[in-house]
């Protein structure tokens, strides 16, 4: 047992690399993560006291302990027991699927990147291209119950809508956003998922895939999590608000329990004087196609555009955007008026008060009096009166220029004049008709037109 054994010079660093490397992943790695977690467990309390509704505790779990939860649930393990029996696959090549579907949908939220870094940005980059303008918010949301979950119903303009909304809101709550397909790029994929966002698949038909989807929904909810949804299921082709498709809704729907947390659905409408996406948009409409993906040279020339006229003081900005907040909708309530079956009554209802809380802002004002076909600019400000009026008795919010209406029509055309949408004669270019009425679209939709 005392004996001299020789090993070879390799060996014995090989051997004492793995030994440091043992010590480390049993000794230090855990002291070092549960340092980190205590500091980041202080600063989430003292983010708490700030904050109208505290982020919830589920949000802030380990990413691999959500997964494992959310995977070995038993109603997912029993739509993985029907999908194995439909598809004849063992079992446990059916779980190992809902398994990967998890870790697909599953956030790995970081307060310190939400709040130390997405919301400072977002609030920078909103104000480098817009005027940023608030509309109504209802006063009922300063009574709403504070162990209700919040969730944020939004109408769907712009990708811009993502970075206004954060930082909006980011004095209530750190909110989760439902994510599309086009956020799940490296590196933005990351970033994403560090703000809590969670990724779906719109047009996915797997039966095993939207059970997952749905219990993670509805295990949110039912931890009090805040989240924001985009009903309509992509970008606004027309301008207007769309109707609503059922999914997410029905996930709500269908796990609520009346017992318990209540859901809140809290209507946000989102306007711009200018979407940056509009040609996309408008091309979109005209050719059926809803799938379009932007050329990333016109992305690149775009942002070079406008940061040389940044660099040379001559970037005027895209004008005004706005947001206004509706009065909310208790689903514990709506349920218990409308009974079962209630989710497309639920999506009618909501989107028509999303529609309600669409502001009115200056370009969309004067593009609507511009189709009128008006002759002079006293015709065309007579016009921009009479439809302000018009919607006025509707209870429309207007968030026009602070100097009245002469001051709103000469702010829009400014716009319009320099994209070229309208010539000095006050004509709609023929080229850029559809434009035109993609910005009226929210106008003519509130007057019913």
């Amino acid at each position: 047992m005392t004996g001299t054994v020789e090993l070879p010079l390799w060996l014995v660093v090989l051997v004492l690399a793995l030994a440091a490397i043992a010590a480390l992943d049993r000794v230090l790695a855990p002291s070092v993560r549960w340092f980190f977690r205590r500091r980041m467990e202080r600063a989430v309390a003292r983010l708490n006291e700030r904050l109208e509704r505290p982020i919830a505790p589920f949000k802030l779990a380990q990413r691999h302990d959500m997964i494992v939860r959310l995977a070995y649930d038993p109603q997912v393990m029993q739509a993985a027991a029907e999908h194995a029996a439909e598809a004849g696959i063992p079992p446990t090549v059916a779980l190992q699927e809902a398994r990967g579907y998890a870790r697909e949908i599953v956030p790995a939220f970081s307060a310190t990147m939400y709040f130390g870094f997405a919301v400072q940005v977002a609030r920078w980059l909103t104000r480098q291209f817009y005027k940023v303008r608030i509309g109504r918010i209802d006063p009922a949301l300063e009574r709403v119950d504070d162990r209700a979950t919040v969730v944020f119903v939004m109408n769907h303009r712009s990708n811009m809508d993502y970075v206004l909304v954060t930082w909006l809101i980011a004095d209530r709550s750190a909110i989760s956003y439902a994510v599309g397909e086009w956020a799940r790029v490296w590196p933005l994929s990351r970033l994403i998922r560090g703000m809590g966002a969670y990724f779906i698949r719109r047009g996915s038909r797997n039966p095993l895939y939207r059970r997952v989807l749905a219990r993670y929904v509805q295990m949110s909810a039912a931890e009090g999590v805040a989240q924001a949804i985009f009903p309509e299921g992509g970008l606004s082709l027309d301008g207007r608000v769309g109707a609503a498709r059922l999914g997410l809704l029905s996930y709500f729907v269908a796990g609520f329990d009346p017992e318990g947390r209540d859901i809140l659905f809290v209507p946000v409408g989102l306007a711009y004087d200018r979407v940056l996406e509009d040609r996309l948009l408008t091309e979109a409409a005209r050719t059926g196609v809803r799938r379009f993906r932007p050329r990333v040279t016109g992305v690149v020339a775009f942002v070079f555009r406008m940061a040389w006229r940044a660099l040379r003081g001559n970037f005027p900005g895209f004008g005004a955007t706005a947001a206004g907040f509706g009065a909310p909708v208790s689903l514990r309530a709506f349920l218990a008026d409308h009974g079962a079956g209630a989710t497309e009554a639920l999506g009618a209802e909501l989107m028509a008060r999303v529609a309600r809380a669409v502001p009115i802002l200056p370009v969309p004002l004067v593009a609507a009096a511009l189709e009128a076909g008006v002759a002079d600019r006293a015709a065309l400000e007579a016009e921009v009166r009479r439809l302000a009026d018009a919607l006025a008795a509707r209870e429309a919010v207007l968030r026009l220029h602070p100097q009245g209406l002469e001051a709103t029509v000469e702010e829009a055309l400014l716009h319009m004049q320099r994209r070229g949408l309208v010539g000095q004669d006050l004509a709609i270019r023929p080229e850029k008709r559809a434009l035109v009425a993609f910005y009226s679209g929210s106008v003519r939709q509130r007057l019913d037109l």
